[in-house]
Formats: C-alpha cells, sequence, structure tokens
C-alpha cells in the first residue's frame, strides 16, 4: 500500500533488496553531503541523481508524482519568499535541495518495511540506554509517528469534503480549524488507548 508520502511498496528491485540499514545510512550521508551543493548546476544533477533511482526501484511515475504534490504547498511560498530575498540562483539551490532530499527520504520508506527501518533505529539507540533512553520506546515514537502520517492526510481528505459540500473552499480557517480539532481528538485518543496497556508507565 502506498500513500502521498509514500509508505512501503513491496518488490524485488536492488533498492528493495538493501539493508536499511544501508539505506539509511546513505540518507544520512545525503544530507550531511547536502551542504555542499552551492550551485544551480549541482543542484539539478542530485534531483536527477535521485529521480532516476525511482525506475530502478521500479516505482510508477504516478507514486512520484502524488508525493511532489503535497510538498507544493511549502514550496511554492518558500519559493517567492526566496526569490525577493536572495534571488533566483540561491532559491534554485534551497528548493531543489529540500525535494532531492525529500525524494530520497520517501523513496528510503517506499523500499523499506517500517518495521526494519524501526530495528535498525533501535538497533542505533542501544548504547543510549546509559543515560536513561529507552531504545525500544524510540523505536514505538517512531511506528506511531510514521502511521500517523496517512492518518492526518486522510484526516485533511475528509475535512476537504466537508468544506467543498458547504462551498468554503477558499476558506484557510474553515480547514485548519475542523482538521487540528481531528488530529488532536485522534491523538488523545491513541494516548488513553498507549495509556491502558501500560505504555505510559
Amino acid at each position: 500500500m502506498t500513500t502521498a508520502l509514500g509508505l512501503y511498496l513491496p518488490g524485488t528491485s536492488p533498492l528493495h533488496r538493501l539493508p536499511a540499514g544501508a539505506k539509511l545510512g546513505a540518507l544520512a550521508a545525503a544530507g550531511a553531503g547536502s551542504v555542499l551543493v552551492d550551485t544551480p548546476a549541482q543542484t539539478a544533477v542530485s534531483l536527477a541523481v535521485v529521480l532516476a533511482l525511482h525506475p530502478l526501484a521500479r516505482v510508477p511515475a504516478r507514486v512520484v508524482v502524488d508525493m511532489v504534490r503535497p510538498l507544493l504547498w511549502m514550496l511554492v511560498p518558500l519559493s517567492v519568499f526566496q526569490l525577493v530575498v536572495v534571488g533566483w540562483e540561491r532559491t534554485t539551490v534551497l528548493v531543489g535541495v529540500i525535494l532531492a532530499l525529500v525524494l530520497l527520504a520517501n523513496l528510503v520508506t517506499l523500499t523499506t518495511r517500517t518495521t526494519d527501518l524501526i530495528d535498525v533505529v533501535v538497533a542505533i539507540c542501544r548504547p543510549l540506554r546509559v543515560v536513561g533512553i529507552d531504545p525500544v520506546r524510540v523505536g514505538l515514537l517512531l511506528n506511531l509517528a510514521i502511521r500517523c502520517v496517512p492518518l492526518v492526510i486522510e484526516l485533511a481528505g475528509q475535512v476537504r469534503d466537508a468544506q467543498r459540500a458547504r462551498g468554503l473552499e477558499s476558506s484557510p480557517r474553515a480547514l485548519v480549524v475542523p482538521l487540528l480539532v481531528r488530529t488532536l481528538r485522534r491523538a488523545d485518543e491513541l494516548g488513553e488507548a498507549l495509556a491502558a496497556r501500560g505504555v505510559g508507565d
């Protein structure tokens, strides 16, 4: 099953067969290396490499489009602001790097089971037991965060449908306020369910 933000897409591609730890390591390296990208040409190359990995992973083009569409709500206003402040070259670099990293992160989730990702994070966090951090709880929080993304998207779709029914498509408040209320209500329900199982003890 996939969503606009790229949950696991079953497959047997070379990227699917790579260990989760290697993919997370590559993603971390890409994030660190992104600070070295400082020209539009380098940005274009970075984006081209990331996009080329999607056919290698046999990810359909429609899935890539579905992943990019929600980002436009952030990237378009950011681009306009940056154009005014720093000019087109820096704007191209900033927006292009953000887009490349988000697409790369989504590619990791598309080709890696959530349980495998969480197992890697838990293993990395085990040495932190000495400072009182429970790696299992960290894994649980990460799992909940990942699972909540499609839930929030679903709630946003429900709110948009209600907006259209009331003729309020152009009202930002008619989207934000009900979405916030519904999200907080679901968070309360989830917290109560976890507490009932002793997770919060």
